[in-house]
């Protein structure tokens, strides 16, 4: 697993973990973003479309194939559960995703 301080970050905001120990990545790769609602639901968003959970793995598959590159950014909140990075890691794992963490300097 690497973590990654994106160069061009999307436009869904999220607060992302903060780390010191961080790499760049200037190469264009699908973007899957986590953000909760005030009522705590859940949106999965695929290069900013939202996405229902059941369609997830089916378009990251078909947009991953579509660029030529398994590489998935995820953005998940700070706060966010390790359910829902496990879930999402599991998803990467089984379809031979690489799937980086995204988060900001400091």
């Amino acid at each position: 697993m690497i973590i990654s301080t994106l160069a061009n970050p999307n436009v869904i905001k999220v607060p992302l973990p903060k780390s010191d120990a961080n790499e760049k990545t200037q190469q264009q790769h699908i973007t899957l973003t986590v953000k909760f609602d005030d009522n705590q639901q859940r949106h999965f968003y695929v290069n900013n479309d939202e996405i229902a959970f059941d369609q997830l793995e089916g378009v990251l598959i078909g947009e991953t194939k579509k660029l030529g590159d398994n590489t998935v950014i995820l953005r998940l909140p700070y706060d966010a559960q390790v359910q829902e990075l496990v879930d999402l890691l599991k998803i990467g794992m089984l379809n031979d995703l690489k799937m980086i963490i995204a988060t900001k300097e400091g």
